[in-house]
């Protein structure tokens, strides 16, 4: 998770080039993403997608496990995120922080991330040294060097780095940490996902050892390399480092399900280093890949993004309570598509302390009634279909292809069809202004929305307090 935030420094090198986005001519048919791709399961479970584009001699390769927040252990809160870490303390054939050399010292860059439904490791490296990044990332999915001094060594890392960026931090938890906990009902939607310190001190050797076991297994992960590579080539080679790594017994798939919300939450904790109150709104948005979950990303473009969106116009150009709005489904952990299980709709912002959040609110309030009371037009309904348009090619082409190989991944894991990708405008296109009403009469409900507000002031608690 510490790491995804380092990851816009990786943007080096050309993406997928696409065409230039925006309204067709008219009379003309408008051309749809079409990301070429590969996609096959080896005999131990491990699924692989490969796309190739030839744009730049740089290769991209990203293991996707299925494990994030949402199903680390009841009593190991930031287990997930703890065991990012000790992925790159060493393995069966290199040593502690060795794959981090090996990549870097032949011109590659590398993260990786925790999220909501999976821990994801990624590199972007000239294509020619493809071959390594496969041995190594097979290396490490094979057997980690796992130690007691690795863990508490990692522990304290992690245990730091709660400190530095979230407890130490004005806002630190806001609105990525503390809506979910406040919005969701489910222990695993719920929970403080960067991890409680005597959870993480409590986490020993035997923890590890069996996270490892049960999670990092081939069967419970997608494999992608997207760039310049030989197909052929790369098939031998994948075949070669993970055909033999074995299979696991998978840990049953927890139950994620949210109950339907029927009255309005209200929380709200004080921060001592904020200087500006901030107020943050959740709505719980549609089943993904739902008629309904179409129409909420088009109600997203309308209601909050750009400077064309309604809660920018009303809020910030009429009426000057904030300098900017902030929203997204997914927001702050990756974007509409990269996720799993059940999801908010989160809208954020700053505002003066002499003004009350109930009168931001009262805004809001006001932009979805009028959503909610008559269907769009068609012209705004045209320009939200190419904002979203355009954002999706924008995902497709950052960070040297990783944008893609994320959409191809997360389609595979969570859907076991990465051609998805090549589906979602047309999907998008199929919404109507009439089921954008029905949406917003659904979905932003007041009865479905969670109220938090930030308070500047005197030491509170801690991430989630409230």
């Amino acid at each position: 998770m510490s790491v995804a935030r380092r990851a816009a420094s990786v943007a080096l090198l050309a993406g997928l080039s696409l065409r230039p986005v925006g309204l067709p001519a008219q009379g003309t048919r408008t051309q749809h993403l079409n990301v070429p791709y590969d996609y096959y399961t080896l005999k131990n479970g491990l699924r692989v997608v490969l796309s190739r584009d030839t744009t730049a001699p740089v290769a991209g390769v990203g293991v996707y496990y299925h494990v994030g927040f949402r199903n680390e252990p009841r009593d190991r809160t930031g287990f997930a995120h703890l065991f990012e870490h000790l992925m790159f303390q060493g393995s069966q054939n290199l040593g502690k922080l060795e794959f981090i050399k090996l990549i870097e010292s032949n011109g590659g860059v590398l993260n990786g991330s925790t999220r909501f439904d999976f821990t994801n490791y990624f590199e972007v490296m000239p294509s020619h040294t493809l071959e390594a990044i496969l041995w190594a990332e097979a290396d490490r999915m094979r057997g980690l060097a796992i130690d007691t001094s690795n863990l508490r060594n990692q522990r304290d890392v992690v245990e730091n780095e709660v400190k530095v960026n979230v407890l130490n931090q004005p806002y630190g938890s806001f609105p990525w940490i503390d809506l979910p906990m406040a919005a969701n009902e489910n222990w695993f939607n719920a929970h403080n996902f960067y991890g409680d310190t005597k959870d993480l001190e409590a986490a020993t050797l035997p923890d590890a050892v069996a996270f490892s076991r049960r999670y990092y297994a081939p069967n419970n992960a997608v494999l992608v390399v997207v760039g310049d590579f030989e197909n052929t080539q790369t098939r031998t080679w994948i075949e070669r480092y993970f055909a033999a790594i074995p299979s696991a017994q998978l840990a049953a798939a927890p139950d994620l399900a949210e109950p339907r919300q029927v009255k309005e939450k209200r929380a709200s904790r004080v921060d001592s280093l904020a200087n500006r109150p901030a107020l943050g709104l959740a709505w719980h948005v549609p089943d993904r890949r739902s008629p309904e979950w179409y129409a909420f990303g088009l109600i997203d473009q309308i209601l909050a993004q750009g400077r064309d969106s309604r809660l920018y116009r009303a809020l910030v150009q009429d009426k000057g309570y904030t300098s900017d709005v902030s929203a997204g489904i997914n927001w702050g952990l990756g974007n509409q598509f990269n996720y799993e299980g059940p999801m908010l709709w989160i809208v954020s912002l700053f505002h003066d302390k002499g003004l009350p959040a109930d009168s931001l609110l009262a805004v809001v309030d006001r932009e979805v009634a009028a959503l909610q009371a008559q269907p769009v037009d068609a012209a705004t309904l045209a320009r939200a279909k190419i904002k979203l348009r355009s954002s999706l090619y924008d995902i497709v082409e950052q960070f040297s292809g990783l944008g893609k190989l994320d959409l191809l991944a997360s389609f595979a894991l969570f859907d076991n069809d990465p051609g998805e990708l090549n589906r979602l405008e047309a999907q998008f296109e199929k919404v109507t202004p009439a089921l954008i009403q029905r949406t917003a009469r659904e979905y932003l409900r007041p009865e479905n929305r969670t109220v938090y507000t930030i308070i500047p002031g005197a030491k509170d608690a801690g991430p989630g307090g409230r």
